[in-house]
C-alpha cells in the first residue's frame, strides 16, 4: 500500500456564487496545494452549507477543511442565503427558507462546472446543514453524488417545532442564537446588546407566555420573529408547514437516488427523523443508504464523550471528530473518487444497544450502564416482536388486559406548576450565563458561555436545582401528584426494546383541551450506591388533545367524555438487565421542553388564563390503556 500523501490547502475567500435570482452566496473554496500553487486535475468536492459561519474553526475549517483538502478534495463552505457573507439580507427564516433548494442546486452544479471538478460533489453537515442536504437531494442536481446527513429533521414541524402538537421550546433559545448574529442587527450594536441581554434572561420570557409579538429582543431581526410565532401559534397543518423547505418527508418521493449516510443519536431530538430517512430510501433508492445511531444527543457523535447526561455507555459509545472523519472518508473515497475500499459492501444499519453495565456509579459519578455496537441487515428490524404492556390501576404495567371494569387513576395538572424536564430526548434549552456586551463577540465565544436548562440525553429522574423548573424539596419525579408511575415487575430476564415505541391511553379530561407526556424509563432497583434506585429515562413525547385525531384540525373534548391518544416515541434501543422494572410515566407537561398547556382551549399562543385540569386515564376492559414495545427475541 503506497504512502498517503497530504497537501497544502490554498483557500480562496467570499467567492460569490450566484443563484438564478441573481443573489450571490458567499463560499470559502480550499483547493489542494503543493509547493504554494494548486494542484492541477480533476478533483471530487465536499460542500458544506450553513447558517453558523463558514469560517467557524471548530464546527467548520479543522474537521472539514483542514481534514478533506489535504487529502485531495476541495472543500467548499457556503454561508446560507442571508447569513454572514452572503447576500439576501432578510431572506433567512431559519430552517424555513424557500429558496434553499433551488440554491443548493445552483450552488453544486456551479462547483460541478470549474475546471478543477471532477463532476462529483458529496455533501457533509449537522442539524440545519443537514437539512439543506435532503432538501437539495428533493432537487436532483445532476452531479450531487453521495450525502451524509447527520442529526436533522426532515420535518420540522413534527420533530422541531410542534411535536405532539406542543412548541418545542428550544425553539426559542434557536431564534436568540440566530438573531445576534443575524445580518439585520450587525451595524446595530444596541439590538444585539438587546438580544444578548434577552437570551441572559430567557427564563423570563419562558415563564411569562404568552409571547406577544414586539415584546421580546426577536424583534429586531423581522423575519425571524415571523418564524417565532409560526411555531408558537401554527398548531394545525398548513401550507407554511407544507413547503418542502420545512416538510422534507412528504417529498421523500423526488430525492435523487445516490448513497447517503443518515446519522443521529438515540437521545437526539432527530433520531426517528434520521431512522425514517434511511427506511424511506433503502426502499426506494437502489444506490446503498446507510444508518449509523448511537447513545449520543444532538452534539454527541462529534464531541467523543462516552457519556450523554449523567450516563455512560462505555468507552465503544466515544467517536468523536477524529473517528467520524474516518469514517466519511472511507463513504466518499469510494463513491467520489472511485476507491475500491468494501464500504460498499458493509453492514447497511449499525446501532448501539444501551445497556449490560455493572449498574454502578463509574469514577466519575456517572451510572455504568454499558452498551454495545451492532450490525443490522435493515429498520425497522424484522425479527421485532410487538408486545403490549398494560397500564394497571395498581401502578403495575402487565402482559394480559386489566380485569377491572370500570378502573381509572386521575391526577390534578396545574399550568402555574408543570412537570420539569429533568432530561429528554432533545436538542436543550440553553440560557446564556452573563458576561460580555461586547457587540462583536464572536459565535465561537458565545457557545462557551451557555448553560443547560435542562439535559439532552440520560439522568435519574429527580428534580435538583440544576434542572430549571425544580422546587425544594426536590421530589422524585415519581413522588409527583401529578406524575402517574407504572412499572413492570422484576424482569425475570434480560430483555431488550428495539425501535419506535406506542403509547396509547384512554383519556377524560375536565378541560377542552389539555396534554399527555409519556417518558419510558429503565429503573433499576435500590442498591447500596443508590438508595432509590436509578430512574435512567430513555425516550419521550406527547400529545395535545385537541390534535388527537390529526394536525389538520383542532377538535376540542367536552367534560365526561373518553377519548383515545396516541403518543409515538422517538427510537431507542435498550437492554434492561434482569431484575431491572420497565417503567412508564405519564403526566401533562414537560417544561420547558414544551410549552405548558393552559388547558383553556383558547387559539394556541393567544390564552388570556390558565385553569386546573383533572386528567384521567383510564384502565379498564373496555378502554385498556397500553404501550406497545418492539421486543428484539433471543436477549440472553
Amino acid at each position: 500500500m503506497g504512502k498517503e500523501i497530504f497537501y497544502e490547502s490554498h483557500l480562496s475567500s467570499n467567492v460569490m456564487i450566484p443563484m438564478r435570482d441573481g443573489t450571490r452566496l458567499a463560499t470559502d473554496i480550499y483547493r489542494p496545494a503543493k509547493d504554494g500553487n494548486t494542484i492541477q486535475g480533476y478533483l471530487p468536492t465536499i460542500l458544506g452549507r450553513t447558517s453558523y459561519d463558514k469560517t467557524w474553526a471548530e464546527l467548520w475549517v479543522e474537521p472539514v477543511a483542514n481534514f478533506f483538502t489535504p487529502r485531495g478534495y476541495v472543500v467548499a463552505i457556503q454561508d446560507l442565503r442571508g447569513r454572514y457573507n452572503s447576500e439576501g439580507t432578510g431572506q433567512y427564516y431559519h430552517s424555513a427558507n424557500p429558496k434553499e433548494g433551488t440554491d443548493g442546486f445552483d450552488t453544486i452544479e456551479w462547483i460541478a462546472s470549474q475546471s478543477w471538478s471532477n463532476g462529483k460533489v458529496g455533501m457533509v453537515g449537522s442539524s440545519h446543514s443537514g437539512i439543506v442536504q435532503t432538501i437539495a437531494s428533493l432537487y436532483r442536481p445532476p452531479h450531487l453524488s453521495a450525502l451524509w446527513v447527520d442529526v436533522a429533521p426532515t420535518n420540522i414541524f413534527m420533530h422541531e417545532a410542534r411535536e405532539g402538537g406542543a412548541m418545542g421550546l428550544d425553539m426559542l433559545y434557536a431564534l436568540f442564537l440566530h438573531s445576534y448574529d443575524s445580518q439585520e442587527v450587525r451595524n446595530d450594536p444596541d439590538a444585539r446588546r438587546q438580544i444578548l441581554e434577552g437570551w441572559e434572561n430567557i427564563e423570563h420570557y419562558l415563564n411569562n407566555m404568552p409571547f406577544e409579538p414586539g415584546k421580546t429582543p426577536i424583534k429586531h431581526v423581522p423575519n425571524l420573529e415571523k418564524i417565532l410565532f409560526h411555531y408558537y401559534r401554527d398548531g394545525e397543518y398548513n401550507d407554511f408547514w407544507a413547503q418542502d423547505a420545512c416538510n422534507q418527508e412528504r417529498f421523500f418521493y423526488k430525492s435523487a437516488d445516490i448513497p447517503a449516510v443518515f446519522s443521529s443519536g438515540w437521545y437526539d431530538a432527530f433520531s426517528i427523523a434520521a431512522s425514517n430517512q434511511y427506511a424511506s430510501m433503502s426502499m426506494k433508492n437502489n444506490s446503498p443508504q446507510r444508518l449509523l445511531i448511537g447513545p449520543w444527543n444532538h452534539g454527541g457523535l462529534r464531541g467523543g464523550q462516552s457519556y450523554t447526561g449523567d450516563v455512560d455507555f462505555g468507552s465503544s459509545a466515544s467517536y468523536g471528530n477524529e473517528k467520524y472523519n474516518q469514517l466519511r472518508l472511507s463513504w466518499f473515497d469510494h463513491w467520489l473518487r472511485g476507491i475500491s475500499n468494501g464500504i460498499e459492501n458493509c453492514p447497511p444499519v449499525r446501532i448501539f444497544v444501551m445497556g449490560g453495565g455493572t449498574g454502578l456509579p463509574n469514577h466519575e459519578g456517572r451510572l455504568d450502564h454499558g452498551g454495545k455496537w451492532r450490525n443490522e441487515n435493515e429498520w425497522p428490524l424484522a425479527r421485532t416482536n410487538y408486545r403490549r404492556m398494560y397500564l394497571n390501576k395498581d401502578g403495575f404495567l402487565n402482559w394480559s388486559i386489566p380485569n377491572d371494569i370500570k378502573a381509572s387513576k386521575s391526577f390534578k395538572y396545574d399550568p402555574e406548576n408543570p412537570v420539569p424536564t429533568i432530561s429528554s430526548n432533545a436538542l436543550g434549552m440553553f440560557k446564556l450565563a452573563k458576561g460580555s456586551k461586547d457587540d462583536n463577540e464572536k459565535k465561537e465565544r458565545i457557545f462557551h458561555r451557555l448553560n443547560t436548562l435542562f439535559i439532552a440525553g440520560a439522568s435519574h429522574q429527580k428534580e435538583e436545582p440544576r434542572h430549571f423548573g425544580s422546587k425544594p424539596p426536590y421530589p422524585l419525579i415519581e413522588n409527583r401528584s401529578d406524575v402517574l408511575t407504572f412499572r413492570s415487575r422484576p424482569l425475570e430476564s434480560n430483555t431488550e426494546i428495539t425501535g419506535e415505541i406506542e403509547v396509547v391511553l384512554w383519556i377524560s379530561s375536565t378541560s377542552s383541551d389539555t396534554d399527555f407526556t409519556a417518558k419510558l424509563i429503565d429503573l433499576y432497583p435500590p442498591s447500596e450506591s443508590y438508595i432509590n434506585g436509578y430512574a435512567m429515562n430513555l425516550t419521550d413525547s406527547i400529545i395535545r388533545t385537541r390534535f388527537r385525531n390529526g394536525f389538520s384540525k383542532s377538535e376540542m373534548m367536552t367534560t365526561g367524555g373518553v377519548y383515545e391518544v396516541h403518543i409515538k416515541l422517538p427510537p431507542t434501543s435498550n437492554v434492561f438487565r434482569k431484575g431491572n422494572c420497565i417503567r412508564l410515566d405519564i403526566s401533562s407537561s414537560s417544561f420547558p421542553k414544551y410549552d405548558v398547556n393552559p388547558n383553556t382551549g383558547e387559539p394556541l399562543g393567544l390564552h388570556t388564563q390558565t385553569v386546573m385540569a383533572e386528567n384521567t386515564i383510564h384502565l379498564n376492559q373496555t378502554y385498556h390503556s397500553f404501550i406497545s414495545l418492539p421486543i428484539i427475541p433471543n436477549q440472553k
